[in-house]
């Protein structure tokens, strides 16, 4: 029985070199068609490392052949799904400069902002990622405003547009919470200032609001007056645009307050 098990184990571990062997042959061998139909049949089986190696490979022999596109796509696609979006990224890039027209061109466009858009990080961190990915998708969707793939484009923009917003709103509201709110309320108006339509709007003029209250009510006696009327400035932004808001009740309260307080300056 341990010698029939030995044999079993013993084949298993030729065959195993046999498959290495042939693989590792191939990648360094000369055998263009070879190497060029065992990427293809890695690739399909989703052995995407070992097909990338033997595209890159191929990448050279067949420059300024009929495969050379060919090659050079698969060679990022193959990077590209096996996760490398490091690696992919500088081939689609590339391959987007050498190769404009070819019949790969759309989806490398494609992929290239793909790669980019992995590349960037949730909105607590740094966005230049971000920005960066922003401004390659911006010009692609002019270059090509009719790319099949313009429905997954947009998706990203909207996405990476939606984690700018989210950052500066909440880099502006944590001024708020540690209590620093001449600093909040500056930041608050800098962020529709810089953005009219980002998505926190109603959340920022919310917290406008709360924050130049907190200020005045805090502020010495002379400089009262002159930040209530802030306030109160801020307030009617708010409900103007959002007057069916569960939060009115809240301001319309401390409206009412900043009017008192005015009444009492005025008759001082």
């Amino acid at each position: 029985m341990q010698k029939v098990l030995k044999r079993v184990l013993l084949f298993i571990v030729i065959s195993m070199t046999a498959c290495t062997t042939q693989y590792d042959a191939l990648l360094i061998g000369f055998d263009i068609d070879a190497k060029y139909n065992a990427a293809f049949e890695l690739f399909e089986k989703k052995s995407y490392l070992k097909a990338a190696n033997l595209f890159e490979s191929l990448s050279l022999s067949t420059k300024g052949t009929p495969q050379e596109d060919t090659v050079q796509f698969y060679w990022a696609l193959s990077n590209f799904n096996y996760g490398d979006y490091q690696t992919a990224g500088g081939n689609f890039q590339e391959f987007l400069e050498v190769f404009p027209r070819s019949p790969f061109t759309q989806e490398a466009r494609f992929r290239w902002l793909q790669c980019l858009y992995k590349a960037t990080y949730r909105y607590e961190l740094d966005q230049i990622p971000t920005h960066r990915a922003l401004m390659a998708i911006e010009e692609s969707m002019y270059e090509d405003p009719n790319s099949p793939y313009m429905d997954q484009i947009k998706a990203m923009q909207v996405d990476l547009e939606e984690r700018l917003d989210k950052k500066a709103y909440e880099a502006a509201k944590l001024y708020y919470h540690i209590e620093d709110y001449p600093a909040a309320h500056y930041a608050l108006k800098n962020v529709l200032r810089d953005d009219s339509e980002n998505i926190y709007r109603k959340d920022v003029l919310y917290y406008t609001a709360l924050s130049s209250y907190q200020y005045a009510i805090n502020s010495v006696e002379e400089k009262k007056k002159e930040r209530f009327l802030t306030f109160v400035d801020d307030y009617y932004n708010y409900i103007a645009e959002y007057p069916e808001s569960k939060e009115v009740k809240e301001l319309d309260g401390l409206y009412k307050r900043a009017q008192k307080e005015l009444d009492r300056l005025n008759r001082n």
